[in-house]
C-alpha cells in the first residue's frame, strides 16, 4: 500500500527513512551505557554518550533541515550556481568549497543537552506479555532488547497480517504498534482491533518516526492508548508501559470480579430454582373426588411467602390451611414451608388437628417471633366434618375466607368467614377462638391471602376488599373464575411482577 494513502508525503516519508538506522544506533548505545555502567565498565560510558549525543544532533538536523522550506532553498541556491548562473564551464569545485570543515557547525543546529541519568529507574521491572510489531527487523530488535531488559516477554511481529494472527491464537497484556508497514499499516490494524468485541481492550501504543500531528490524533481517535515518537524516550516509553500495564490488570481484575459475579448470581438462580421447585412440590394436587379442588399459586419474587394446604385428618374430617409469612424471598419461604410441614405432618405435641382454634394456639408456641428472625405470619385454618356437612375454623391476622352459596337462582351468596385472632408468633400464651358455619350443597370455599386484593388502581387508590367480593360474588362459581381473578387483578396491578404473592384456594363442597 502507497505511502501517499496514508496522507504521507515524500518530505515526511525522507525523514522517516532518514531516522530510521539512526534511531537503531540511539537505541543499541543506550543499551550498551546501561551494560557499561551496570558493568562497571566507566570508561566505556563516555564514549557512548558521546555516540548518542551525535545521533540525537543527526536526529535533530533531519527534524530542522529536512523540510519542504529547507529543500526548496537548498534547490534554489544549487540552480543559482548552476553554469547558468555564471559558474565558469567545465570548473571542478575545490577541496575546501567540496568538503566542509570537520568542525563546523551548522548555524541553526538545535542544541542537544543529555538527559539527567536514571540508573534504578531504568532497572523498573513489569510483569506481562507485550506483542511487538515493525517490519523493520532492526527496530524490533532493539524494541524487544528493551522491553526485556524490564522483564517483560515479549513476541514481534514484522507486519499488521502477522500481528492480528499472533493476538488470535494467544493473548498479550499490550501491543506495541508501528505506523508505517505494508499489507496492513499500523492504523488499519488499530481499527481491527477496535472493532473486534474479544480485543477492543487491549492496550495499543503506536509507534512512529512520523511525528506529524494529524496522525497523534488519527491514532488516538481510533482507541490507541497512547503515541510515542522514535527515537521514543526510555523513560516515557518505560512510563506508557506501565500506564498501560496497570489499566489492563486492573480491567483484568475487573472482568475476574464481574465474572465471579455472573458465576454467583447463576449460582444462586439456580439454588432459588430448585428452592421454589420444592415449595411447589409439596403443594397438593388440584383433584376431582371426593372434593373438587383447584388453586391459583404466583410468589411476587422466586421464593414467596405464601404456602397452603389440605388433607384429611380422619374419614370424617377434611382441614384446610393458607399462611402468609411476613416479607418475601428465603426466609419468609423457609419459614412458610416449615410451618405447612409441621401442620400436614400433625407434629405439635399434644394437639388435636380437628380443633381450629387449638392448632392456631400451638402454633404460636412454636413459632416465636424472637426465635424466627422476628418473621411472623398469619393463619386461616378450617376443618370440614362432612357427615354433618359443618365447616369448623379460625384464623390469626388473616384475610376472611369466603364461602359462596348457590341462592336458587343462579346467582351466589357470600360469606365472609374470619374469627379475630392476632398474627402468630407475636405474643407468649395467645388462645385462638373457632367458630362453626353450615355448608349447603354446592357451596364453594374460597381460601385466599392478601395479595388476591391488596393492590393499587390506576388512580392510585388501594382496591377495596368489598370490590374483591363483589367479584368474586360474580366469577368464583365460573369454571375460569381464579384464571378471571389473577387476569383482573394483573391488570390493576399493570406491567411486571405483583406486590405481594398471589395465593387462592377454591373448594366445592
Amino acid at each position: 500500500m502507497s505511502e501517499a494513502h496514508h496522507g504521507v508525503d515524500a518530505v515526511a516519508q525522507l525523514r522517516h527513512d532518514l531516522r530510521t538506522p539512526v534511531n537503531q544506533i540511539l537505541g543499541y548505545s543506550e543499551m550498551l551505557e546501561e551494560d557499561a555502567e551496570a558493568d562497571g565498565h566507566d570508561a566505556y560510558v563516555s564514549d557512548l554518550k558521546k555516540v548518542q549525543m551525535a545521533a540525537r544532533t543527526l536526529l535533530s538536523l533531519i527534524n530542522t533541515k529536512i523540510t519542504t522550506e529547507e529543500l526548496g532553498a537548498a534547490a534554489a541556491s544549487a540552480s543559482a550556481a548552476s553554469p547558468t548562473h555564471g559558474t565558469t564551464p567545465g570548473a571542478e569545485p575545490t577541496a575546501a568549497a567540496a568538503a566542509p570543515s570537520a568542525t563546523a557547525q551548522p548555524a541553526t543546529a538545535p542544541r542537544w543537552t543529555a538527559p539527567a541519568e536514571e540508573p534504578e529507574a531504568a532497572l523498573a521491572r513489569f510483569e506481562g506479555k507485550v506483542l511487538a510489531v515493525d517490519d523493520n527487523q532492526n527496530n524490533l530488535d532493539v524494541l524487544q532488547r528493551r522491553l526485556e531488559r524490564h522483564g517483560l516477554t515479549v513476541v514481534t511481529a514484522v507486519n499488521g497480517r502477522d500481528a492480528l494472527e499472533k493476538i488470535a491464537a494467544e493473548p498479550f497484556d499490550m501491543v506495541l504498534l508501528d505506523l508505517i508497514m505494508p499489507e496492513l499499516d499500523g492504523f488499519q490494524v488499530l481499527q481491527r482491533l477496535k472493532a473486534d468485541p474479544a480485543h477492543r481492550h487491549l492496550p495499543v501504543i503506536m509507534i512512529s518516526a512520523l511525528d506529524e500531528l494529524d496522525s497523534v490524533i488519527r491514532c488516538i481517535e481510533s482507541g490507541a492508548e497512547d503515541y510515542l515518537p522514535k527515537p521514543f524516550n526510555p523513560t516515557l516509553l518505560r512510563a506508557r508501559i506501565s500506564a498501560c500495564l496497570e489499566k489492563k490488570a486492573m480491567r483484568d481484575a475487573e472482568q475476574r470480579y464481574l465474572q465471579t459475579i455472573e458465576e454467583t448470581k447463576n449460582r444462586l438462580d439456580g439454588e432459588l430454582a430448585e428452592a421454589a421447585h420444592y415449595v411447589r412440590s409439596i403443594l397438593p394436587e388440584p383433584s376431582e373426588a371426593p372434593l373438587p379442588i383447584d388453586w391459583k399459586y404466583t410468589p411476587s419474587t422466586e421464593l414467596g411467602g405464601d404456602a397452603f394446604g389440605y388433607h384429611w385428618i380422619d374419614d370424617d374430617h377434611f382441614a384446610i390451611y393458607l399462611l402468609d409469612v411476613c416479607g418475601h424471598g428465603v426466609g419468609a419461604s423457609l419459614l412458610s414451608v416449615t410451618a405447612i410441614n409441621v401442620i400436614r405432618s400433625g407434629s405439635l405435641p399434644k394437639t388435636d388437628f380437628r380443633d381450629p382454634g387449638a392448632v392456631l394456639s400451638a402454633l404460636n408456641t412454636a413459632f416465636p417471633m424472637e426465635k424466627q428472625n422476628n418473621m411472623y405470619f398469619t393463619i386461616w385454618y378450617g376443618v370440614y366434618h362432612a357427615p354433618t356437612r359443618t365447616l369448623r375454623h379460625a384464623s390469626g391476622g388473616h384475610p376472611p375466607s369466603l364461602l359462596l352459596v348457590p341462592d336458587g337462582a343462579g346467582g351466589q351468596t357470600c360469606h365472609r368467614l374470619r374469627v379475630p385472632g392476632l398474627i402468630v408468633g407475636a405474643m407468649d400464651d395467645l388462645v385462638y377462638n373457632s367458630q362453626t358455619c353450615d355448608v349447603p350443597p354446592g357451596s364453594r370455599l374460597l381460601v385466599l391471602c392478601d395479595g388476591c386484593y391488596e393492590v393499587t388502581c390506576p388512580d392510585g387508590r388501594m382496591l377495596e376488599f368489598d370490590e374483591f367480593t363483589s367479584f368474586m360474588q360474580e366469577h368464583g362459581a365460573h369454571p375460569e373464575g381464579l384464571d378471571r381473578l389473577e387476569s383482573w387483578i394483573r391488570g390493576l396491578n399493570g406491567p411486571g411482577p405483583l406486590d405481594d404473592d398471589f395465593s387462592i384456594v377454591r373448594i366445592l363442597f
